[in-house]
């Protein structure tokens, strides 16, 4: 199990440490009892284990080779389905909400390859023609550029909302499925494409609504921790049921169907689409409802009022009408500044690609080449980074995010100097794997450095920062030059800056006032609880 002090006076007795209590008793308050887990597992494996020595229907049946190909194939069809359930209920899982969560995650990342299918030819390539920097943007304008201004709202949105956290997971669902209709009625069965008027705002929706989704899982997630895990075994075992579940068997199904449907000029992915957001809505309902009791829970704060020259300091005082907020502490920073120049060149690297594949007139070989070789390097950097993620021991999780910044933008600087597509296959896969690494060291830092009625608010917060770094990302993409050494050019100037605020957050100072490290690791909560005192100096 991933285990961290985020920092190093705590085995020295310097700090009063907020870890997890010990295995055996649960870190989350809000779980029932989970003292039937042994029973419910020895039921599953009886249920999903076959029992051996039977191959034919009957005893006294003839065994025809046709017969034995069928039985031989429900065979395997359970054996894979009771592998799959095992490990979705591992650890406790299924009593503590974790597997309930686990498929409403895949079927997002579903959704997000299945509509990646759907629009490729009509969004990604149709924009960054470079025929028509019109169209480039119109794309920005109408795709991007909106969802710079609502993610920073979904966070505090989040804190406000105090109930129906279940209900918004589902909505999230059922406004894709929507949204999925309507680009099905206004389908063009002559050109393969859809109206401008319906296309753009329809991709906006999708990106708000899967960004949104990804925000309210990170609020969640702690509440459905099982007591013998962390938040980063965690996150890293939705990452990676989303990967292959999601991304790689829905991705696959829908290109398959996409190939298909097209022989009756119908938009196979799009029913993909809908047939997933659907069932999504329905599984996020099957989520416990103890992951909406929000009481005692202590929204958290980006700013900080007080001083840093000592470990813990209160802040001013506060009048008794303020609510209590509770300030990050300097590794949580650290580690935002870091994960978000790391996800700016996420972002960058999921649209520039396509627009360079399109702006050069290559050819559809050429094209898929391009993009394949960028889209494997990136699912095998992701996935081998969650892999790893899961099996470090994060000591200083501050430290590795640093790291993994530098290595980020070091690999831009290379990219940018060589302009060779082979070396910008290597960046995307060291990039891919780098975020993984770093979010799970976000993720020990969050749980290690906050008392447990933030962490909720601080996974919300803090994937809607991500997500903006994202959108931030992915504009650049958008509207830079499509030569491979000016691109990386730019995105490496624009990585150096985060890196700057990365190292001196670490070192404890800041380049802008406010938003950096010159805080202590923890800050004492702002304000007042109700029915608390006040929060003043001594």
């Amino acid at each position: 199990m991933a285990n961290y002090p985020s920092d190093p006076l705590h085995t020295s007795g310097h700090r009063s440490s907020r870890r997890s209590p010990p295995s055996n008793h649960s870190a989350n308050r809000w779980l029932p009892p989970l003292d039937e887990n042994a029973r419910h597992a020895r039921a599953h494996r009886d249920r999903f284990d076959p029992p051996p020595g039977r191959l034919g229907a009957g005893a006294g049946e003839k065994v025809t080779v046709t017969r034995a190909a069928a039985q031989r194939s429900r065979e395997m069809g359970s054996r894979m389905y009771g592998l799959v359930h095992r490990a979705a209920t591992a650890d406790g899982a299924d009593k503590s909400g974790l597997t309930a969560l686990t498929w409403p995650v895949v079927a997002n990342f579903a959704v997000d390859a299945a509509m990646a299918v759907a629009l490729a030819n009509t969004l990604f390539f149709a924009a960054a023609s470079g025929e028509s920097k019109g169209k480039v943007a119109l794309y920005l304008l109408i795709t991007i550029a909106p969802f710079a201004v609502i993610a920073p709202l979904i966070g505090p949105a989040l804190d406000r909302l105090q109930h129906g956290r279940r209900v918004a997971l589902a909505t999230s669902f059922a406004l894709r499925t929507v949204l999925a209709v309507v680009l099905i009625a206004n389908f063009d069965s002559a050109t393969g494409s859809f109206p401008s008027w319906v296309l753009y705002p329809c991709a906006l929706g999708m990106m708000v609504l899967s960004k949104s989704f990804s925000v309210l899982r990170g609020a969640v997630t702690p509440r459905v921790l099982p007591p013998s895990i962390d938040l980063v075994r965690v996150n890293s075992r939705l990452t990676t049921f989303g990967l292959l579940g999601g991304t790689l068997v829905g991705g696959g199904i829908a290109a398959a169907a996409e190939w298909g449907f097209q022989l009756f000029a119908m938009p196979g992915a799009l029913y993909i689409v809908v047939a997933v957001t659907v069932a999504g809505a329905g599984l996020a309902m099957r989520i416990p409802k103890w992951v909406e009791v929000t009481e005692g829970e202590v929204p958290t704060t980006l700013s900080y009022h007080g001083g840093a020259d000592e470990l813990r300091r209160q802040p001013e005082p506060y009048s008794s009408t303020t609510k209590a907020r509770q300030p990050l502490g300097r590794n949580i920073i650290t580690a935002l500044w870091g994960n978000c120049t790391v996800k700016v060149m996420v972002g960058f690297l999921f649209l520039y690609p396509a627009f360079v594949a399109k702006a050069h007139d290559a050819s559809g070989w050429e094209q898929l080449r391009i993009l394949g070789l960028i889209g494997a390097a990136a699912a095998i950097g992701n996935f081998t980074g969650n892999f790893t993620a899961a099996r470090l021991k994060l000591g200083h999780p501050a430290r590795l995010v640093v790291r993994c910044a530098i290595a980020v933008t070091a690999v831009a600087l290379v990219t940018a100097l060589t302009g060779n597509l082979m070396v910008a296959a290597a960046a995307t896969l060291i990039t891919s794997g780098a975020s993984a690494i770093a979010k799970a060291s976000l993720d020990a830092s969050l749980q290690d450095d906050l008392p447990e009625e933030s962490r909720a608010s601080a996974f919300g917060r803090s994937e809607s920062l991500l997500q903006l770094a994202w959108v931030a990302g992915g504009a650049t993409g958008v509207l830079i030059y499509t030569d491979l050494w000016a691109g990386f050019t730019t995105i490496t100037a624009i990585l150096m800056l985060g890196l700057a605020q990365t190292i001196v957050s670490y070192r404890g100072e800041s380049l802008i006032p406010g938003l950096g490290g010159n805080r202590p690791v923890f800050a004492e909560q702002e304000g007042v609880r109700s029915g608390a005192a006040a929060v003043t100096h001594e």
